[in-house]
């Protein structure tokens, strides 16, 4: 029996604040919040984006870059997407334990750009999950949608009923939940380690094993 352990990483694994994000962003490009939201988010295109819509960290830059209608480095927007982001130990120790369970993955609601970053916008996550960092950007499909999670199963060659997903937002975990995932609605780091010892241990029993140490 093999375990999969899919983990969002914003506000599960790092506290991250859209709004620091935001402000650091418009300094940079000299435009309003609510102007960058118009020309971007609510475009559409950011949700485009992680669904796959960009083959490279550059194209979705350059895309980026002619909405905002001035050329954003890719220093700049990486310095500015992790000056917005705050490790939380405690959550990312139960990644490690549930490293020690299975098999680890990211699946977090992103980009190219950000996924081709995560080592310099995560680094407390290299050690835990490897070439795992990966985001839906990669699976052509984002959270909620079921073919995302479809998609991971396929890519590792696990079972929903051997996958465990966590996330801060229901409305994620349901999508996880409507193929067999396991799905657990993130609140603390606590609740977390806890929810990963019990995930194992039903396997393990339904398996027929012994208990995990």
């Amino acid at each position: 029996m093999s375990l999969l352990f899919i983990f969002d990483m914003d506000n599960v694994l790092y506290d991250y604040d859209w709004h620091v994000r935001m402000a650091a962003l418009s300094e940079v490009t000299g435009l309003s919040v609510a102007e960058m939201r118009d020309r971007w988010w609510l475009t559409g295109r950011e949700n485009q984006a992680e669904a796959g819509a960009y083959r490279s960290g550059d194209a979705y830059l350059d895309a980026f870059s002619d909405a905002m209608g001035v050329r954003i480095s890719r220093h700049d927007w990486v310095r500015i997407r992790g000056g917005a982001m705050t490790p939380w130990p405690k959550s990312i120790a139960a990644v490690a334990r549930a490293a020690e369970l299975g098999q680890v993955t990211l699946l977090t609601n992103s980009s190219v750009l950000v996924e081709e970053n995560l080592h310099t916008l995560a680094p407390l996550l290299i050690d835990i999950f490897g070439e795992h960092l990966l985001t839906s950007s990669f699976y052509g499909a984002r959270k909620p949608d079921p073919e995302v999670f479809e998609n991971v199963l396929s890519h590792y060659g696990v079972d929903a009923a051997d996958a465990f997903f966590a996330d801060d937002l229901e409305v994620n975990v349901a999508g996880a939940v409507s193929i067999g995932i396991h799905g657990h609605h993130f609140t603390s780091s606590e609740k977390l380690h806890g929810a990963i010892e019990h995930f194992a241990e039903l396997r393990r029993k339904d398996a027929g094993l012994a208990t995990a140490p």
